[in-house]
């Protein structure tokens, strides 16, 4: 969980500072942040891979195909569920509504901000990635980073949509943190049965492409790559 509370608790941190003041990062110190947050989710991806990997040459060779594979089975179930396109439907609903707002003379509702705020910051991969290798082994790097760039987030929408924007560190709460207790209560039986570690490489894998997101060099679909936290475990016990 402590991922989570430090995820609710940098929303609350950008809200309050949004609230009260209206004073702007340089486009200069916002170029060296996302490359400082970039650069910390390639290292928490790899190290995440690297301690999840282990043993002699051919059961690394092993352990890597299991998540290569997860990925590609993983891709192709997201796409045909439409993961991504029923994420980024969401999220444009969710700016559109931010944008709506901010145009508005009218004062924005507390349920304004609450709805688009809570969908903001719930939908995207690295929720459950974070709040899964947090319930795992208790890693929560991948959501220390998600909330430094929710709280940078979270200054942007507090001066338009207002408290909302506060109180929807509470869904967050609820969300992630109901995630990391239930991997954390299957913790010791995908330890018994050693199924832990293809998930966490997963993850540490999924963790590095989100870098190209965050540096723009491609629109990487990382919905579609969410089953692959599925077929981790089932490639691992069925190729033993």
């Amino acid at each position: 969980m402590t991922g989570t509370l430090l995820n609710a608790g940098g929303i609350l941190a950008g809200g309050i500072f949004g609230m009260a003041s209206r004073k702007d990062l340089s486009a200069s110190n916002q170029l060296r942040l996302k490359a400082l947050l970039g650069a910390l989710v390639v290292y928490v991806g790899f190290s995440s891979l690297w301690v999840s990997v282990n043993g002699r040459a051919m059961s690394v060779f092993k352990q890597l195909a299991v998540v290569m594979l997860a990925l590609l089975a993983g891709n192709i179930t997201g796409k045909m569920l439409r993961l991504q396109k029923a994420a980024s439907g969401v999220g444009r609903s969710a700016m559109a509504k931010f944008q709506q707002t901010s145009g508005s003379a009218k004062p924005s509702k507390i349920s304004d901000g609450l709805a688009t705020c809570a969908v903001f910051f719930c939908i995207g991969p690295m929720s459950i990635l974070g709040a899964v290798q947090d319930g795992l082994s208790g890693d929560f790097r991948t959501l220390a980073i998600k909330a430094a760039l929710d709280g940078f987030s979270a200054v942007a929408f507090a001066r338009v949509l207002g408290w909302g924007v506060l109180i929807s560190a509470v869904p967050v709460l609820a969300w992630q943190g109901t995630l990391t207790l239930g991997v954390a209560a299957m913790r010791p039986w995908l330890d018994a049965n050693q199924l832990a570690d293809s998930i966490h490489a997963t993850c540490g894998l999924l963790t590095v492409m989100l870098c190209l997101v965050i540096f723009d060099v491609r629109k990487v679909p990382m919905a579609d790559y969410l089953p692959s936290l599925i077929f981790a475990p089932l490639l691992t016990a069925w190729w033993r």
